[in-house]
């Protein structure tokens, strides 16, 4: 396989997004989207493309807020980062939801940390908790305090 050389001088930053397996992706997507303040991904335009091509099958679609949207994909994106108007995709900080049939069952090997600001981490986690998160145990050592949490699914996150 031949790979293009990289031009000359600071190659490009990789870009990137997050995948989490979910049960239920377009509920993960609207607590994480309120979690985090971003927004749930409009791929209406492109689901309506798609179908109309023939190329995805209507039992691939459901309605999501009052649009069009895939079965089994949903994202959330940072609401001040670029995206793709014709595809509705974020080009940022996006987290993408993905349907699997197994449930989780082992610990996160990867997990999101929440920083919400000095003296805000009891009103977030109370917040969180408002959301559907729960509480799993609170650390407190030498190098700091947090709040280990779980979302609805039960994928581990902390507050710090």
């Amino acid at each position: 396989m031949t790979q293009t050389p990289e031009p000359t001088g600071t190659p490009a930053p990789v870009h990137w997004k997050l995948v989490i397996d979910a049960a239920d992706p377009h509920a993960q997507a609207d607590f994480w989207a309120a979690a985090l303040h971003y927004e749930a991904e409009d791929n209406g335009a492109l689901v309506e493309r798609l179908l109309g091509l023939g190329a995805l099958p209507a039992a691939a679609t459901v309605e999501f807020h009052g649009r069009p949207a895939f079965r089994d994909l949903m994202a959330v994106r940072h609401p001040d980062d670029p995206y793709d108007k014709e595809r509705g995709t974020g080009l940022g900080r996006r987290l993408l939801f993905q349907r699997v049939p197994e449930a989780k069952t082992v610990k996160n090997r990867l997990h999101i940390d929440l920083h919400p600001g000095e003296g805000r981490r009891e009103a977030e986690v109370e917040r969180l908790t408002g959301l559907g998160a729960s509480v799993l145990r609170q650390v407190s050592e030498p190098a700091g305090a947090w709040v280990v949490m779980a979302d609805p699914e039960g994928n581990e996150f902390c507050v710090s």
